[in-house]
């Protein structure tokens, strides 16, 4: 080997070895990036304005008019207290709004999918789109809230569950058209293409603080984060087991932190997307970065996931202090296909503990062994302190592409007390283990009889 070669070689390695420490200077300078809304004092609670917490009496022209008057106010926190309000259709935020849930107090949306009509402008599953509008929507909003005690429950369990099973035609017109770049005012779903919308669902917006509420029974995705900023989820709590209930989605998002969570999801606890094939790789400019989750208790399908909708790249991605209060499928999941393009970069998670799980840690460049000619770029993916007390597939998989590999993957004091498989690596380059038990861990070699 030409020694100049060999020499970069073993600076390469050293640098990336270098990196494996967990970034808390970056950390730190997100942290204080993010700006919590700032909310005017006027305050206007929806009971005075007369709405009814008797589960039965609809509230939504109440709680409109409380938003009404916020929005003449330039702002204002409105207040739900005790009680059960029922609401035939969709909360519209302004700015400089806090919707505030007081403790026994929950927000109960109907299941009717007419109630969420007109359409308005949003995402599924990482397509640009007309569709029914999210149970609660804020589109190019700033300093914006939900905080307080109460719950808000999407009914999702009913009319909306039965939507799953009729809704591939609406599925694959919309792929369809994020591939030939249909114009936008031309994607019209709503009526008869049976997609699901969102819980929540902030849109262009900055200085979001979501708090301390309670998220049940969503129809898809629980909290939908698309092309926002400034972003702060702590304290919530989840029990919202349907169909893709994800319980964070952040898209094409930046500088956010989600610290302090228990979820119980029927799907991803959080997943980082960043849009979806051609529509996402044309949206290069503005990838999901810089997002800190810590402290959070994960129980659902997977803890964190990156993509499968990645395409406009995800990177500097933090996840520390987290562990499993019941089943998950996958702890940590970095998954894409040879449709996404993109790039997954500067992942760093330290400190998990899992308890039962499929596979532990899984990055794959194949997810569903799909598409063609747009592989995604995998790199600098740091894993440090890990336990888990049982894989019942794999430990630890690594699965890139030979002429697309993984590269620069550091595993440092992982401990997995028992896996049906340990380690699974193909296409991969620059995969460094230190302190790594799966099984038993070896004592000395005993000595010859």
């Amino acid at each position: 080997m030409n020694i100049r070669l060999l020499i970069f070689l073993l600076f390469s390695v050293t640098g990336f070895a270098q990196e494996n420490k967990f970034p808390t200077a970056k950390t730190d300078s997100i942290i204080n990036a993010i700006q919590l809304p700032k909310i005017p004092s006027y305050q206007v609670s929806v009971e005075k304005l007369g709405a009814k917490g008797d589960s039965v009496s609809n509230s939504k022209p109440f709680f409109d008019k409380a938003m009404a008057l916020c929005k003449k106010n330039n702002g204002g926190t409105i207040v739900v207290p005790k009680g059960i309000y029922l609401l035939n259709g969709p909360i519209h935020f302004v700015s400089n709004v806090n919707l505030k849930i007081e403790k026994g107090a929950k927000i109960k949306f109907s299941d009717k999918p007419e109630d969420y009509l007109p359409m308005v402008l949003t995402s599924w599953e990482g397509t640009m789109l007309y569709n029914y509008s999210p149970l609660i929507y804020a589109y190019d909003c700033k300093n914006i809230a939900i905080t307080g005690e109460g719950t808000i429950d999407g009914e999702g369990g009913k009319t909306w569950k039965t939507f799953k099973a009729k809704e591939g035609k609406g599925k694959e017109l919309s792929r369809e058209m994020n591939h030939t770049n249909v114009s936008l005012i031309d994607r019209k779903f709503g009526t008869g293409y049976f997609l699901r919308p969102q819980m929540i669902q902030f849109f262009k917006c900055s200085n979001i603080l979501i708090e301390n509420v309670r998220i049940e029974n969503s129809p898809f995705w629980c909290v939908h984060l698309l092309k926002s900023e400034s972003i702060t989820i702590r304290g919530i709590s989840y029990k919202s087991l349907n169909y893709n209930n994800d319980g964070i989605d952040p898209e094409y998002a930046k500088n956010v932190l989600i610290e302090n969570v228990t979820f119980n999801n029927g799907d991803d606890n959080v997943a980082i997307k960043a849009g979806r094939d051609h529509e996402g790789r044309a949206n290069s400019a503005t990838p999901s970065e810089n997002i800190i989750i810590r402290n959070c208790n994960f129980k659902g399908l997977h803890g964190v996931v990156i993509g499968s909708e990645m395409s406009a790249g995800v990177k500097n991605v933090f996840v520390e202090n987290c562990k499993t209060v019941g089943y998950l499928k996958r702890g940590i999941y970095l998954k894409t296909n040879a449709d996404r393009g993109g790039f997954i970069k500067n992942v760093f998670v330290r400190n998990i503990q899992l308890d039962e799980v499929e596979d532990c840690l899984y990055i794959t460049a194949n997810y569903h062994g799909e598409g063609k000619g747009y592989q995604s770029e995998i790199s600098n993916v740091f894993f440090s302190d890990i336990s888990c007390n049982k894989a019942s597939a794999s430990g630890i998989v690594i699965q890139g592409f030979a002429d697309k590999k993984i590269k620069n993957i550091s595993l440092n004091n992982i401990e997995i007390k028992s896996a049906k498989n340990a380690i699974s690596s193909t296409n991969a380059d620059n995969v460094i283990l230190n302190e790594v038990f799966i099984g038993e861990k070896a004592t000395v070699p005993s000595a010859a009889k």
